[in-house]
């Protein structure tokens, strides 16, 4: 069997932890440059605020409703989701993280599933204060209807098991076939457009259909939904073929020098995601955008092929330096930039150069030793110079919270 647990509104249970008076309170979690909203408790729910909705277009709910509003809190989530996969990781013989709030465990031999679901679900919030729920079944893709019904009823009390024939066609005959793990869009009009509105409609077509229609990953997911599990380890962990990290700026850049530190700060972060998967890069991209809407928006970009493959944060910014200096205009108000890494293997595939002047092992110890630290005290406590405060200065985040779990400063404080 099989286990998804997904933390309940997780940003929000983050904020949560550390300000109980936001307990039973309508609360909203925004976006990059507070712009729209990307969590919310189920009170905010109740209000009708939907996902993704710009933030501006709530301000009187907002207003009217006391609703606690937060401006994304990366450390503070990351370091909490660090802690929830840490407890579970104690708890069963294997897990796989899916997500910074989700992760399927393997339940295979443990004879009471229903008791020991309960105990993971205390012992998570006792370590963590997050509340989460669990959805099980025999594949992941059941697993994750599970979970949504174990979330949706509260008769499940947080925990939903489909483990026999008759709750499996239930589940799925209450299941909109939009809302089936690994169906998009594009499928979910065509599979409409043929009758098939919910999950259970999927599993009366045969495998050839659906196989001709939505060609072998649509297979697998009808085996799954069939009850035969086909969602190896790997592919939920594959490596990413191109990393991409792209910010808008709460304020406009127009000074070169500012841009230069953005464009640093944000292919450090990439740089961080290379290293997590244990792979390198051997070309970067970058682009730089004026505003969108404005007539005369200038847009470029510049690929750099690299010497050779690396995870070198300082080396890796050299070259989009050298990248922005070929596409930099002056006198204009930038309002996005992004890096690409792209040209992408598992470092154990890089060969070495010969005539390569670094001592790469040292600089391997070096990246690693800046991972360590940043991970245990917050993100950009150590940083290259030439990052400035370019990725903080230009984001808008007026209703941030304090990084209470990584930053001696903002531990909480009780008074007494």
């Amino acid at each position: 069997m099989y286990a998804l647990i997904d933390c309940n509104n997780f940003f929000v249970s983050c904020e949560r932890v550390f300000n109980p008076a936001l307990n039973n309170r309508p609360v909203v979690v925004l976006s990059n440059n507070d712009g729209c909203v990307i969590s919310r408790s189920n009170e905010a729910k109740a209000l009708g605020i939907k996902m993704g909705v710009p933030f501006f277009q709530i301000k009187e709910l907002v207003k009217q409703y006391n609703v606690g509003v937060y401006s994304t809190n990366f450390t503070l989530y990351g370091d909490m989701s660090d802690r929830v996969m840490n407890t579970l990781s104690n708890l069963v013989p294997e897990m796989e993280v899916y997500s910074v709030d989700e992760a399927f465990l393997h339940l295979h031999g443990i004879e009471d599933v229903a008791s020991y679901s309960k105990h993971i679900i205390r012992t998570v919030t006792k370590n963590t204060g997050i509340s989460v729920s669990i959805g099980v079944a025999s594949t992941k893709t059941l697993g994750k209807i599970a979970n949504h019904f174990a979330k949706k009823y509260k008769a499940y009390n947080n925990v939903c098991i489909i483990d026999s024939e008759e709750k499996r066609i239930k589940a799925l005959q209450k299941t909109p076939i939009s809302d089936v793990w690994g169906i998009g869009r594009r499928h979910t009009k065509m599979l409409e457009y043929h009758g098939v509105k919910t999950a259970y409609d999927l599993t009366q077509k045969t495998r050839s259909w659906v196989r001709g229609k939505m060609t072998v990953i649509g297979e697998r997911t009808w085996l799954e939904l069939q009850g035969i599990s086909c969602i190896e380890k790997d592919e939920l962990s594959a490596k990413k073929q191109q990393i991409c990290t792209s910010r808008s700026f709460g304020q406009p850049i127009t000074e070169y020098n500012n841009l230069l530190e953005s464009i640093a700060s944000l292919a450090s972060l990439s740089v961080a995601k290379l290293r997590k998967q244990k792979t390198v890069t051997k070309a970067v991209y970058i682009f730089v955008q004026t505003d969108r809407f404005e007539e005369d928006v200038y847009k470029s970009s510049k690929v750099v092929p690299l010497s050779l493959y690396t995870s070198d944060t300082a080396e890796i910014i050299g070259y989009c330096h050298q990248a922005l200096d070929s596409i930099y205009l002056p006198n204009l108000e930038y309002k996005r930039a992004g890096v690409v890494l792209i040209d992408i293997i598992p470092e154990e595939y890089a060969l070495r150069d010969f005539f390569d002047e670094k001592d790469r092992d040292k600089l391997q110890r070096l990246n690693k030793t800046l991972d360590e630290i940043n991970k245990k005290t917050g993100r950009d406590t150590v940083k290259l110079a030439v990052e400035g405060n370019g990725y903080n200065k230009n984001i808008r985040q007026e209703h941030l919270s304090k990084r209470f779990t990584t930053n001696f400063n903002d531990i909480i404080e009780i008074r007494i």
